[in-house]
C-alpha cells in the first residue's frame, strides 16, 4: 500500500520526500522528473521500543509505510498534467503538500487556494468518469444499482465537492470501485511551513478548507527535517533538545500516513524477535495471522492475546494472566490496534 506525495511545483515536496525516506531526488532535467520516487520508510512506535526493552531480542522490526513521490507537474502552477494524476491513481491515499513559504519570487504562499485548485483537478477528473460511464449505461437497462450510486457520485463532484467522504453502503462500494476515483482517495494535507514559522498555529481559513473537504492537516517545515534527517543518528537527539522538541515533525507525519491508510499494528514478542505486522482496521485474527505466516492462517486454532496497555501496566505475561486479562480468542476476533498476539495453530 503506498502514500503518494502530491503538490504543485515549488511546494517543496520532493524536499519532504527526502527529509521522510533519507533518499536524495535525481537532478533536475534528468528522467526524476517523469518518474516517480519510491521510499519504504519506518513508522515511529514507542511501544515497539519498549517492548524491545522488555524482551531484549536478537532482532527488533517496526512497521512500514511507503512513500511514493510523484512526478513534477509540467503543467501551470495550478494543474496537474497527466503523469502526475496517473501517479496519483496508483496511490492508495494522497498526502498533499502545500506552499507556506514565500516562494523565489518574494510572493506571499496562497495554501487555500493551492488545496481548492488541487482538489478541483481530482473531482474534474472522477466527474468525466462519471458522466461517460452514466452516458453508456443510458443506453442500457442494465446495472440499475451501479447506475443509481454514479448518479450520487454526479450529484456530489457536479456540486465542487470530492468524493472522500461520501457515505456509501458496501454494495455501493463494490458497484464503483473499478473506477478507482481519484477524489475518493483519503486525503492528508500537509504545509510546508518556513524555518521562522515552523510551530506556528495552522491557518484558520485552511482548517476548516480541510476539514470541508474531509481530509486531515498538519504543518512541517521540510528544510528543517530534512537538515534533521542529514545528520547522523547519533546527533539527531541532541539537535533536536537544541530545538526544545522531542521528536522531528515528519515522525507524526509518517503516523499520520499509516493510519489514513486505515492500518493498525500488533505485536509479536520474544527473544528471537520483537515485531509490529501491519494489517487493516477491522481484520479477523486468521487473516492477521496470515500476515506472520500463511501456514498460521491455514492451521490456525486460536490467538492468545494482550493489550500493550495492560501488559505494560501488569509488566508480565504471568501478571497478566493473574488479572484475568490474558485473553484465548477464535476465527471471529477483530484484531486491535496494540494486541500482542500468540497465534497457536496446526499444519
Amino acid at each position: 500500500m503506498r502514500a503518494g506525495l502530491v503538490g504543485f511545483p515549488q511546494t517543496g515536496k520532493t524536499t519532504l520526500f527526502e527529509a521522510l525516506t533519507g533518499q536524495a531526488a535525481a537532478p533536475s532535467g534528468s528522467s526524476r522528473t517523469a518518474k516517480s520516487g519510491l521510499g519504504v520508510v519506518r513508522v515511529p512506535d514507542d511501544r515497539v521500543t519498549r517492548l524491545s526493552g522488555l524482551y531484549h531480542p536478537k532482532k527488533t522490526t517496526y512497521a512500514e509505510v511507503v512513500f511514493v513521490d510523484t512526478p513534477r507537474s509540467k503543467a501551470a502552477p495550478s494543474g496537474l498534467d497527466a503523469a502526475m494524476l496517473q501517479a496519483v491513481a496508483e496511490a492508495d491515499a494522497l498526502v498533499v503538500v502545500l506552499r507556506g513559504f514565500d516562494d523565489m519570487g518574494g510572493r506571499a504562499p496562497n495554501s487555500e487556494r493551492e488545496l481548492q485548485d488541487f482538489d478541483a483537478e481530482l473531482i474534474l477528473s472522477d466527474l468525466g468518469i462519471v458522466e461517460r460511464r452514466l452516458e453508456r449505461l443510458a443506453k442500457t437497462r442494465d446495472s440499475d444499482r451501479e447506475k443509481a450510486v454514479l448518479e450520487r457520485c454526479l450529484e456530489r463532484l457536479g456540486a465542487g465537492s470530492a468524493l472522500r467522504d461520501l457515505e456509501l453502503s458496501s454494495d455501493e462500494e463494490r458497484a464503483v470501485s473499478s473506477f478507482a476515483f481519484l477524489s475518493r482517495r483519503p486525503l492528508l494535507v500537509v504545509l510546508n511551513t518556513s524555518e521562522k514559522d515552523a510551530g506556528a498555529p495552522l491557518p484558520s481559513g485552511l482548517v476548516t478548507l480541510a476539514q470541508q473537504s474531509g481530509a486531515q492537516l498538519l504543518s512541517v517545515c521540510a528544510a528543517v527535517e530534512a537538515e534533521i534527517a542529514r545528520l547522523p543518528q547519533a546527533d539527531q537527539a541532541d539537535f533536536l533538545a537544541s530545538m526544545g522538541i522531542d521528536e522531528p515533525a515528519s515522525a507524526r507525519l509518517i503516523r499520520s500516513a499509516y493510519a489514513l491508510l486505515d492500518y493498525i499494528s500488533f505485536f509479536t514478542v520474544g527473544e528471537d524477535e520483537v515485531r509490529a505486522w501491519t494489517v487493516r482496521r477491522g481484520s479477523l485474527a486468521p487473516r492477521a495471522a496470515a500476515r506472520v505466516h500463511s501456514d498460521i492462517e491455514r492451521g490456525f486454532i486460536r490467538a492468545e492475546v494482550m493489550s500493550y496497555d495492560a501488559f505494560i501496566e501488569a509488566g508480565s505475561e504471568a501478571r497478566m494472566k493473574a488479572l484475568g486479562q490474558f485473553r484465548v480468542e477464535g476465527k471471529d476476533y477483530v484484531v486491535a490496534d496494540g494486541d500482542i498476539v500468540n497465534f497457536r495453530f496446526n499444519v
